[in-house]
């Protein structure tokens, strides 16, 4: 929705701190924001969901069908993280116009994706998640990350989440 020339998104949908508002995430959801910043002149938002876009018209050619939300976040996510390590590159090499550029386009990215979660959130779920399968012992590794990965994807690493599992297991 568009007030005198500014985008707004819809007062009955909540905006959380880093901009995402809960509404599910699509291909066509990106391309109009595409051409809205076409239309406004913001390069960096411009450039970087054309390489969103991209990315997801290749991974829809190699799955032969459109992409479902979680997968489209999948991408997002992996963008995000392709540009931190982008910046720690940049930093090696003593670039600050390129770790500029990737903080802008991060902060971008995280525009359409959910809310990360906290550390003691993360835990809780993993602690359900271990009740679930009913896991005990490290062994149990695979089978927590199977149940877990659906209930967190796009809100934690999996990384981060393959922590939080084998702590809570070694207890």
């Amino acid at each position: 929705m568009r007030i005198m020339g500014f985008r707004v998104r819809h007062p009955s949908l909540p905006i959380l701190a880093n901009g995402y508002n809960g509404t599910m995430l699509t291909k066509e959801n990106l391309e109009s924001e595409l051409k809205t910043a076409m239309r406004e002149g913001d390069d960096v938002r411009k450039r970087v969901l054309r390489m969103a876009l991209s990315e997801i018209k290749l991974a829809e050619v190699e799955k032969q069908k459109p992409l479902e939300e979680t997968e489209l976040l999948a991408i997002l996510q992996k963008e995000v993280k392709s540009r931190h390590e982008t910046i720690e590159d940049s930093k090696k090499a003593e670039r600050e116009d390129l770790v500029e550029d990737a903080e802008e386009e991060i902060a971008v990215l995280q525009s359409y994706l959910p809310e990360p979660l906290t550390d003691d959130e993360l835990t809780e779920i993993v602690r359900q998640t271990i009740a679930e399968v009913e896991a005990s012992s490290p062994q149990d590794l695979g089978e927590v990350m199977k149940a877990l990965m659906p209930k967190i994807q796009g809100r934690a690493d999996g990384k981060r989440a393959s922590e939080v599992v084998r702590r809570e297991l070694s207890e």
